[in-house]
C-alpha cells in the first residue's frame, strides 16, 4: 500500500488539474480500495492500445493516460516516417468521454506536428479503417471500448494499411510508452493548428465502396424485405440506414428509443449485440410488424447481432459462427455462379471460429487461413496477400465479419448489409434463413460450438486466471470427458504436441497465451484469457453428420449435451 500511495501522490502535483488532484487526495484519505485499483499498476498499452475503466489514476482511462499514449505514438511515428508529412485519422464512438479523449489525442498529435483528420461526430470503427486508406494516412486512432459496460472506454491504434497495429509496430509503440514516465513529457496544443475536421465526404466514399460488395442488387429490389435495426445508442445510427438504402432496401424500421446517442446505454444492461437482451426491443418491434430480419450493432459498429424470422414465424438469434457460415456460403456460392472464382481467392478465420468455414471453402476450392483471435491478424493476412490473391471474406466467432479489401477490421455496417441481402436472396426462393442454415449443415456437416466465459475481476482475479492457464499447460489431462486428446497446441510456446506419436511440430503463428486441444473424435477445445476483459474463455466445437432436416432437433440436443459436459469438465479441472 505504501508504494501505491507514493505513486498516487505524484498526481497531486500542479501538472494535474484541480479536479484530479482533489479526487486523488480523497482516495488517499478515505477510499483505500479504490486507490489500490486505480494505482496498483499502469493501464497497460497492449498490442492494440488501451482499454479500461474511466477515472483518475494510472490504471484508468483519463486525459493523462490517453495523452501519454498519444505522445508515445507520436514519437514512434516521427521515428518511422522521417522527412514525411505524417497524417493520422481519429474517430470516436458514443461512449462518455469518447469525444473528449479524441480531442485530447488530436491535440497531442497536432502539438507534435502531425496532421490530424478528426471526424465531426461519432463514426463506426470500420469507417476509421477505411479512412486511413482513403486519405493515405500513416496511422489512425479510434476511441471506443467496443461492447464493454458503460464504465469503460478504450483507445485503439491502426497502421497505414488500415489494420490494427501488429508486430513490430505494437512492440515499438509499447517501448515508446515505457519511455514516458511523467506527464511533463507530453505536448498539448490548444491551437489545434494541424487538425482538419472531416465528415460527410468520407461517409459518401465509404458507402459507395460498401455498395460494390453487393452481389445481387436485383434480388434486393424484388424482395420487399422488412428490416428492424437498432444501433443500441451507438455510432451506426445514421450510416447503416444510408448504406442499406444505397443498395436498394427501403423498408428499414429503426428502434427509435435506441437511436438516441447515449454513452450510458439507458435501455440495455449491456450494449452487446451478442446477447439477446440487448436486442429485445428490436425483437418486440419485429414481432409487431412481422419483420424478416433484425439487426443490431455494438457502440463502435464493428460487431453485429442478427435475429432471423424462422419458417414458423418465431424469431431466432444467430451466434457469430452461424452468421459467418451463412455469409461465407453465400459469398462463395454467388462468386462461383458469377464465374468470379479463378483459383486465387481465399477466406480467413480465427482458430476459435467454426471449422465449418474451412469445410465450405474447401468445397469451392478456396484457400482458408487460420489466425489467432483478433481481427488484426485477419487484416495482416489481407495485407500480405494484397495484389496477389483476393480476399473474399472472413470472420470470428465473436460476431465480427468482413468482406472485401478496402476495410481492414470487422465491419458491422457491411455485414448487416450483406445479411440483409442473403435474407432477400433466400426470401425470393421461399427459403427462411433457419432452413438455409440447416441445408448448409446437411451439405457440409453439422458443426455446433459453445463458449463459456468466467469473469475474474481485479488484481486477485488476474492472478487466478494466470494460475488456471498454468494448470492446463503443465498438468494437461490425457483425456477430456472420456475422449483422448490427440493434439495439444500451445500458442505461447509455439509448438504442437502429438499425444499419440509424441512428435512435436512448430506453430507458425505469433506467440499468444492460448491452449487448444484436439480430441480423437474431432472435438476442438480452446482455453484463453480475454485480451479485452477480465475473463478466461473456454471454446468448444463438436460436429457430426446431418442426414436430413428431421434429424436436426435431436442432433442439436445430443451435440449440446456433449458441449455442456466438456465445459463442466474444463471448469472443474
Amino acid at each position: 500500500m505504501e508504494n501505491i500511495i507514493i505513486k498516487a501522490r505524484k498526481w497531486l502535483s500542479p501538472s494535474y488539474d484541480k479536479e484530479t488532484r482533489e479526487e486523488v487526495k480523497r482516495m488517499i484519505e478515505s477510499d483505500k480500495e479504490l486507490l489500490t485499483e486505480s494505482f496498483y499498476k499502469d493501464l497497460e498499452f497492449g498490442t492494440g492500445g488501451l482499454r479500461g475503466i474511466m477515472g483518475v489514476g494510472t490504471n484508468r482511462m483519463n486525459k493523462y493516460t490517453v495523452g501519454m499514449s498519444t505522445q508515445a505514438l507520436s514519437n514512434y511515428l516521427l521515428k518511422q516516417f522521417p522527412n514525411t508529412k505524417i497524417k493520422c485519422a481519429i474517430a470516436y464512438d458514443c461512449r462518455n468521454n469518447s469525444e473528449y479523449f479524441a480531442k485530447i489525442s488530436a491535440s497531442v498529435l497536432s502539438a507534435n506536428g502531425i496532421k490530424v483528420y478528426l471526424f465531426d461526430s461519432l463514426r463506426p470503427t470500420p469507417e476509421l479503417s477505411f479512412t486511413i486508406r482513403h486519405l493515405k494516412c500513416q496511422s489512425g486512432i479510434v476511441i471506443t471500448a467496443s461492447h464493454n459496460p458503460k464504465e469503460y472506454n478504450g483507445y485503439k491504434v491502426y497502421w497505414q494499411d488500415g489494420g490494427q497495429i501488429i508486430n513490430p509496430h505494437d512492440v515499438g509503440i509499447i517501448n515508446e510508452v515505457r519511455e514516458i514516465s511523467d506527464i511533463s513529457q507530453v505536448k498539448f496544443d490548444d491551437s489545434l493548428k494541424n487538425i482538419e475536421i472531416i465528415g460527410e465526404n468520407i461517409d459518401n466514399a465509404y458507402i459507395n465502396k460498401l455498395a460494390e460488395i453487393s452481389l445481387n442488387p436485383e434480388e434486393i429490389k424484388k424482395s420487399n424485405l422488412k428490416i428492424v435495426f437498432t444501433p443500441i445508442h451507438g455510432s451506426t445510427v445514421d450510416i447503416l440506414p444510408k448504406a442499406l438504402q444505397k443498395v436498394g432496401f427501403s423498408d428499414i424500421n429503426i428502434v427509435e428509443e435506441q437511436a438516441i446517442v447515449d454513452g450510458n446505454f439507458p435501455t440495455v444492461v449491456s450494449p452487446n449485440p451478442e446477447e439477446e437482451t440487448a436486442l429485445s426491443m428490436a425483437i418486440e418491434k419485429a414481432k409487431k410488424i412481422k419483420a424478416d430480419i433484425v439487426m443490431g450493432t455494438d457502440p463502435d459498429g464493428d460487431r453485429l447481432g442478427i435475429v432471423i424470422r424462422k419458417k414458423n414465424g418465431d424469431y431466432m438469434l444467430l451466434n457469430g459462427n452461424q452468421t459467418a457460415s451463412i455469409l461465407i456460403f453465400y459469398l462463395l456460392e454467388e462468386w462461383q455462379k458469377k464465374g468470379k472464382l479463378k483459383g486465387k481467392e481465399y477466406i480467413v478465420k480465427t482458430i476459435v471460429t467454426t471449422e465449418l468455414l474451412s469445410v465450405i471453402a474447401k468445397y469451392y476450392n478456396v484457400k482458408s487461413y487460420d489466425v489467432l483471435t483478433g481481427f488484426k491478424y485477419i487484416a495482416e493476412i489481407i495485407e500480405k496477400n494484397y495484389g496477389k490473391t483476393t480476399f473474399i471474406g472472413g470472420g470470428e466467432e465473436s460476431y465480427g465479419f468482413l468482406a472485401g479489401e478496402f476495410v481492414r477490421d470487422k465491419d458491422a455496417v457491411m455485414s448487416c448489409m450483406l445479411m440483409a441481402e442473403v435474407t432477400a436472396w433466400a426470401k425470393n426462393q421461399n427459403i427462411s434463413l433457419d432452413e438455409l442454415l440447416i441445408d448448409i449443415y446437411i451439405k457440409f456437416g453439422y458443426y455446433l460450438e459453445g463458449l463459456k466465459s468466467l469473469t475474474k475481476t481485479g488484481k486477485d482475479g488476474l492472478e487466478e486466471i494466470q494460475k488456471m492457464m498454468e494448470k492446463f499447460r503443465y498438468q494437461t489431462p490425457e483425456s477430456i470427458n472420456g475422449v483422448n486428446i490427440a493434439l495439444v497446441h500451445d500458442f505461447e510456446k509455439g509448438s504442437t504436441i502429438d499425444k499419440i506419436s509424441d512428435l512435436r511440430y512448430e506453430i507458425s503463428l505469433p506467440k499468444s497465451n492460448v491452449l487448444q486441444f484436439d480430441l480423437v473424435d474431432g472435438t476442438k477445445i480452446t482455453v484463453r484469457p480475454s485480451g479485452t476483459e477480465p475473463k478466461i474463455k473456454f471454446y468448444v466445437s463438436v460436429h457430426d453428420k446431418l442426414k436430413n432436416k428431421e434429424e436436426y432437433a435431436q442432433k442439436t440436443i445430443e451435440l449440446q449435451k456433449k458441449i455442456d459436459k466438456i465445459i463442466e469438465t474444463m471448469i472443474n479441472f
